[in-house]
């Protein structure tokens, strides 16, 4: 009898744990997962198991979760115009996009805009009917016109006192600054407008060591793709870093914050403009350097002997308020040289070294390198 009691029991507690199995598998049904909307054909998919999305990289959440009514989402305005930059309005669209905010672009009318390189884009707002945002963003590019548009400047300024964020990237900040936004401020933009900027608007603070300026609600960033670290620290400001490298990193864009480099800060910006065609044909070989020195390597041929030559780049030099420094010694087994030296931006001391090599067997073809340097 013990034994036939025991197998009742046994028999009784499999039976109780299946039917506990079975009400917890109704009470509990199998989890699905789905990326958050994105805007893509991958937002009709679902998945049994929790991870990221195989094609847009997005975090999966639970299905359940994404169909629950969301908070809703920061919209951002970009403006585009004849002539806007490509990397200056996409790059932001990428990451803002990327960081699930509502983005879309905005124009004076919604005719069709040619951007610079000859893109066609149709703006999905026109400024009357374009929703509230909380982030507009004004990038550069031929900026011509767009900049003295009142229909334009008139929406900018509006959108300064209504948004949390303004953004303006590349010489987007000529639009900021026709609209009277920057007086008193910090700004930048690309390394070849900052002394365009700094003459046209006196009361603008340039800044040509930063590529992301903070002004607090206002924010300029440098060129093209500087825009992409400016959006990036929009989303950190307002939504945490951690956020903003999940982005960069979906992106896999290189972001790195607290990094030095700054292109308007690199010593090239120091060497005088020369026209070289009117000195023979010319192919830049090499051009590399740092904020302490810079190299510049061309190739080429010229109906200049090699010591004219030398003497039209010097010439190229001493306009750019460049001092030469005594010759060397010529020798017939060594390249023309001349040596310079002239300040930098700050007044701080560089040196130059000039040479010409002739291509042995090859009449009037020339490698001409010029080395710059901060003085020790």
């Amino acid at each position: 009898m013990k034994p036939n009691r025991r197998f009742h029991r046994a028999a009784l507690l499999l039976l109780a744990l299946l039917l506990n199995a079975g009400a917890a598998s109704a009470v509990e049904p199998a989890k699905h997962y789905v990326c958050p909307p994105c805007a893509q054909p991958c937002d009709a998919q679902v998945h049994d198991k929790p991870g990221t999305c195989p094609h847009c990289g997005m975090k999966l959440v639970e299905q359940q979760k994404a169909t629950a009514p969301a908070l809703p989402r920061r919209k951002v305005a970009i403006l585009i115009y004849n002539g806007v930059e490509i990397i200056d309005y996409t790059g932001p669209y990428e990451m803002f996009g990327g960081a699930s905010y509502d983005v879309f672009t905005v124009a004076e009318t919604l005719a069709p805009v040619t951007t610079a390189m000859g893109m066609t884009v149709v703006p999905k707002h026109a400024f009357a009917d374009a929703p509230q945002a909380d982030i507009v963003v004004v990038p550069g590019g031929g900026v011509t016109e767009a900049q003295h548009s009142k229909p334009t400047l008139t929406w900018v300024k509006q959108q300064s006192t209504r948004v949390q964020q303004l953004m303006s990237v590349c010489n987007g900040a000529f639009i900021l600054a026709n609209a009277g936004l920057l007086d008193g401020l910090n700004a930048t933009t690309t390394y070849i407008n900052l002394e365009k900027l700094q003459a046209a608007f006196p009361k603008v603070k340039v800044v040509d060591d930063q590529r992301v300026v903070d002004n607090g609600r206002i924010i300029t960033t440098a060129g093209l793709a500087a825009g992409i670290d400016g959006a990036l620290h929009v989303i950190a400001k307002l939504d945490g870093q951690g956020l903003a490298q999940q982005v960069a990193l979906a992106g896999e864009y290189d972001w790195r914050p607290r990094a030095s480099f700054v292109r308007a800060a690199l010593a090239d910006r120091l060497i005088p403009k020369i026209d070289l065609s009117a000195l023979g044909d010319w192919d830049m070989a090499n051009t590399e350097g740092s904020t302490d020195r810079w190299e510049q390597v061309i190739t080429g041929r010229s109906t200049l002997d090699a010591a004219r030559l030398m003497a039209q780049l010097d010439q190229g030099l001493v306009a750019g308020k460049w001092m030469r420094l005594a010759p060397a010694p010529a020798s017939a087994a060594s390249p023309l040289r001349s040596d310079w030296r002239f300040n930098g931006r700050k007044g701080e001391p560089w040196t130059g070294v000039l040479t010409i090599h002739p291509q042995p067997g090859a009449a009037g073809q020339y490698t001409v390198k010029l080395l710059i340097a901060r003085a020790r």
